[in-house]
């Protein structure tokens, strides 16, 4: 349904949610379990706010993968991804050095969130130092 408001069409997006998930989640995982997770949940339609981040090697893995399913799986047009990190270059050696210790430890950068939506829901992820914005398609 349709309303309007000022002069302007408002349309309704449905068909999706927002799902957090907890490192802790797929921290004992390996990495092709971990894609298949997260990839279960991307095609649910669903938008994943994952605290931490991957490695590079499975951000990789995700989008070639991902890629490889386009054409192949009905109504999948691919992924948007953003990792919104720390900061970390403003701490200083011993911050850094802290901080590398605690990722070390903890199995990987919890100061980060990774998002992770499918491209047939979410535009486009613009982020800056004081805020994200999260445009989605109608």
């Amino acid at each position: 349904m349709a309303k309007k408001k000022r002069g302007k069409k408002v349309k309704k997006i449905k068909g999706f949610a927002i799902q957090f998930m907890p490192y802790a989640e797929i921290r004992g995982l390996d990495s092709t379990e971990r894609i298949r997770k997260i990839l279960k949940i991307i095609l649910g339609s669903n938008i994943l706010i994952l605290q931490g981040r991957l490695n590079p090697e499975e951000e990789t893995r995700l989008i070639e993968d991902t890629m490889a399913m386009i054409g192949h799986v009905k109504n999948f047009r691919g992924i948007e991804l953003a990792v919104i990190g720390n900061g970390g270059a403003k701490e200083g050696f011993f911050g850094r050095m802290r901080s590398s210790i605690i990722n070390t430890l903890g199995g990987g950068d919890l100061g980060a969130i990774t998002i992770i939506g499918p491209a047939t829901v979410v535009k486009e992820i613009k982020r800056n130092p004081k805020k994200i914005e999260l445009l989605l398609n109608k």
